[in-house]
């Protein structure tokens, strides 16, 4: 297949250290022609860390006008997103933005319009389905290692704020709602399939920022069933559980970002009796441990997974061979589900939709 050319819009974080050299480890694949950054210090930034072999736009035009890209990575405060994927796709250039796509529903609702109107492909790069601590829950949620799974417990937990950039400005779309709200939520549609939501209550925490959101929890209920405690802290010194996974015979955890963790399951129900046990200042038969004999613990299952399968994927849905993985439909789910986060926590009450 011939390589796709790409070009991409902002040279921050994302571009920086991720999406450039992601593209680079990909040669056969790929052709990255040029970056464009709206400051000129960005532009030199971009020269000098690659002896000028990635081409720097001089202006958004330049890159609008270049024939030859095919694909353009919308890497940009998300204000910006709207007018500069609207641009690109009027050109005829096929868009993945970065998330989250856009501030509401409507502006998604533009950024969709044009792309049909324009007959190219948009999606967004929703990356964290391809977290290898996402895809293991997700093989025990269905293959039921744990017996049918009834409450599911994700967090992202830090201890430095909001980074003082555009993400913590309400005018650019910060805050960790749609920072990191956007990839949990996506992960636990994935996780039941697309299931709907049925209810959310949110609770938003603005503990070092005033502006915006530094950190979120939030209770979800889905129409299968599934409860889900949904949690985002920015000023945690001591993390909880990446996951925290709850089946009828088991349970799972994994604590970071490296997989580690571990299974317990249950191998005996008919051993129930219990000897009370001494627990501060009184005994509990309830609560007592269970013994050796009636459970046992198993480690995690490894998954290997390649991000750079997000970008074959777009590549190939651009050429017409497979469908888009990240579809308009589920934008527009899980914008819908942050609008209904933040309507909760206005109102400070549960938010009964289906969604």
């Amino acid at each position: 297949m011939e390589k796709c050319k790409i070009a991409i819009v902002g040279y921050g974080g994302m571009a920086k250290y991720w999406h450039v050299p992601r593209l680079l480890e990909m040669p056969d694949e790929v052709e990255l022609v040029g970056v464009y950054d709206i400051l000129p210090e960005k532009q030199q930034q971009l020269i000098d860390d690659y002896q000028g072999k990635i081409h720097a736009y001089r202006t958004f035009e330049e890159l609008l006008q270049d024939k030859q890209v095919e694909l353009a990575i919308v890497a940009i405060p998300n204000d910006e997103h709207l007018p500069v994927c609207c641009a690109l796709m009027e050109h005829k250039i096929n868009v993945i933005c970065e998330k989250p796509v856009a501030l509401n529903s409507e502006e998604l609702e533009q950024m969709i319009r044009c792309s049909k109107e324009n007959g190219v492909l948009f999606t967004v790069h929703q990356n964290r389905r391809w977290d290898e601590d996402y895809l293991i829950i997700k093989k025990l949620y269905d293959e039921n290692t744990l017996g049918p799974i009834f409450n599911v417990e994700s967090r992202v937990h830090g201890s430095r704020g909001i980074p003082g950039d555009w993400r913590n400005t309400k005018k650019a779309g910060g805050g960790m709602v749609f920072d990191w709200g956007i990839h949990l939520f996506d992960q636990l549609y994935m996780l039941t399939e697309w299931d709907e939501v049925v209810s959310v209550y949110a609770v938003l925490s603005y503990v070092t920022n005033e502006q915006v959101d530094d950190g979120f929890k939030v209770l979800l209920k889905f129409k299968n069933g599934l409860e889900c405690h949904v949690e985002v802290g920015t000023s945690n010194f001591i993390e909880l559980p990446r996951w925290y996974v709850m089946g009828e015979n088991g349970s799972a955890v994994i604590y970071d970002w490296n997989v580690n963790g571990k299974i317990v399951k249950v191998t005996d129900w008919e051993k129930r009796d219990a000897v009370p046990v001494a627990t501060a200042a009184g005994l509990t038969k309830t609560m007592a441990p269970r013994t050796d004999e009636t459970i046992a613990e198993e480690p995690l299952p490894r998954i290997p997974s390649d991000i750079k399968d997000f970008y074959r994927n777009v590549i190939r849905a651009v050429r017409g061979l497979e469908p888009q993985l990240i579809t308009h439909e589920q934008l527009r789910r899980t914008m819908k589900l942050m609008e209904a986060v933040f309507e909760s926590a206005r109102r400070n009450e549960v938010i009964h939709e289906t969604i």
